[in-house]
């Protein structure tokens, strides 16, 4: 996500000069204000693409505000992540599927309750959801058509979710209790980083 925000922002710059709080407002513009960035964020950001020379800091204006220029390796930054795919990762650090398999193998765990308030608190999020899809036309102009996107993105992600916490819940239901217990192991790991698992 964060890799997101930098090349977000770089693009934006990639059409002209901007300031901190600007770039802000451009960027919620851009992306129907569902992802708000606090200024000190834009700020690290813009520092580290200073320091990879992807922009340029220009001097203050009159109201104090400093200017931020994209450089040509900048641009050339841009035009490769617009032309490539977004890579999704191959592991895993959802926190809720984590969550999940966590509580699953931990004895004593009332696993139903787990899943009835995550299922409440994610139908809520699609309804939510929903309702602002509802008002989201995409036929108003660009920045109404940029909500329309990601909040369709968002229904979609939410409706994925409640799908998956049914099959979840069906999977564990597929095991008695007692065998998805995982009592602490006695084996003592070597230090290092444990063996990457692809999959």
């Amino acid at each position: 996500m964060r890799m997101s925000v930098r090349q977000s922002l770089l693009a934006i710059l990639d059409q002209g000069p901007c300031y901190g709080y600007q770039l802000r407002a451009e960027f919620d513009r851009r992306t129907g204000s569902t992802w708000p960035l606090n200024v000190g964020q834009i700020y690290n950001t813009l520092e580290r693409l200073e320091r990879d020379g992807l922009v340029e800091r220009g001097e203050a204006d009159e109201q104090g505000h400093v200017y931020w220029a994209i450089t040509d390796a900048g641009s050339a930054e841009v035009a490769g992540w617009l032309s490539s795919p977004v890579e999704r990762g191959s592991g895993t650090r959802d926190e809720l599927a984590i969550k999940l398999a966590v509580a699953a193998t931990l004895p004593g765990v009332d696993l139903a309750a787990v899943f009835r308030a995550q299922r409440a608190a994610s139908l809520a999020r699609l309804q939510e959801l929903q309702r602002s899809a509802s008002t989201a036309t995409a036929t108003d102009g660009p920045e109404q058509l940029a909500r329309a996107l990601v909040i369709d993105a968002l229904v979609s992600t939410a409706d994925a979710e409640l799908r998956w916490l049914d099959q979840a819940e069906q999977r564990i239901a597929a095991h008695p209790q007692h065998t998805l217990a995982l009592e602490l192991s006695t084996d003592r790991p070597k230090r290092g980083r444990p063996a990457r698992v692809v999959v």
